[in-house]
């Protein structure tokens, strides 16, 4: 793994406000290197997965977060999911025959859209927020969605090009509506709203949180390593057939030796002979 990649929080000691950095170089590089993705929609997971990295920071349970955006336009899906260790895998969809089309404006080329937030604990349950895709870029609808469903002011930046993916989160902590200093928020966003992707490039986390915000009081937390890392395996591809239902399965089974599962997200390969799809529906016992 890269030196520069990595998960970091940090926080304004005496403004009730909190940060994160997410840099990805090789480990993005790891997980699209199988798909032929066109530079656009590489652009566009590039940045859904740092938001969602960004997001696991927000998680006080193990677990995992992920982001979908969904539309009718000739991209027509941005996922991306993340655990609290910042393990993550991401995929898009998109029509290859509206490549014209493709734009780096989420109105365009997702169309009629929107974006599930949803949190799985790996104890408790299971939360989605919904929000309608009503801004060009993946921050500002993340933006949008943690001033409606959080009532939180958020900050996101997100960046990608030819050196890396990087992103930025700030939040203001409940306890912010007591501060004096009623005016950091907007001193802390100023700042931030002129980092662009070249300083990203150049200069490590202290650096450029030195060079923002030297002004104040800021603690740097250790960094976290970031991995792409699938969480498919034999057993869950092969709950999956459950989707088939009993009668689809087995009827393709009457066709095939076999039924076959590949992974989207990594490619990886699953195949199911007759004896494993009945034991999948109770019909084992006739063996």
């Amino acid at each position: 793994m890269s030196q520069q990649e990595g998960f970091q929080k940090f926080l304004f000691e005496n403004l009730q406000i909190r940060g994160e950095w997410v840099r990805l170089d090789t480990s993005f590089q790891d997980m699209v290197v199988n798909h032929e993705y066109p530079e656009v929609v590489k652009t566009l997971l590039a940045q859904t997965t740092a938001a969602a990295i960004l997001l696991t920071g927000t998680l006080k349970f193990s677990g995992r977060l992920s982001i979908h955006a969904r539309g009718d336009g000739p991209i027509s899906l941005l996922m991306a999911e993340a655990t609290d260790q910042q393990h993550f895998r991401a995929i898009a969809k998109y029509d290859n025959e509206q490549v014209e089309q493709y734009s780096l404006d989420l109105r365009k080329v997702l169309g009629k859209a929107q974006m599930a937030i949803t949190i799985e604990p790996e104890k408790g349950q299971r939360y989605q927020g919904v929000v309608p895709l009503e801004y060009p870029d993946m921050a500002a609808c993340l933006e949008q969605y943690f001033e409606l469903s959080e009532q939180l002011d958020t900050h996101f930046t997100l960046l990608a090009g030819e050196a890396g993916v990087y992103g930025l989160m700030l939040q203001k902590l409940p306890d912010y509506r007591h501060l004096d200093d009623q005016d950091a928020w907007d001193r802390v966003l100023q700042l931030a709203r002129t980092l662009k992707l070249d300083e990203f490039a150049a200069q490590d986390n202290a650096t450029l949180t030195h060079r923002l915000f030297h002004e104040e009081q800021v603690r740097l937390f250790d960094v976290q390593p970031v991995r792409f890392r699938c969480s498919c395996s034999q057993q869950r591809s092969l709950e999956s057939l459950r989707a088939l239902g009993q009668q689809e399965a087995l009827a393709i089974l009457e066709q095939e030796a076999v039924i076959s599962v590949d992974c989207q997200f990594c490619n990886a390969h699953y195949e199911f002979d007759r004896r494993a799809v009945e034991d999948l529906f109770g019909l084992g016992q006739s063996h």
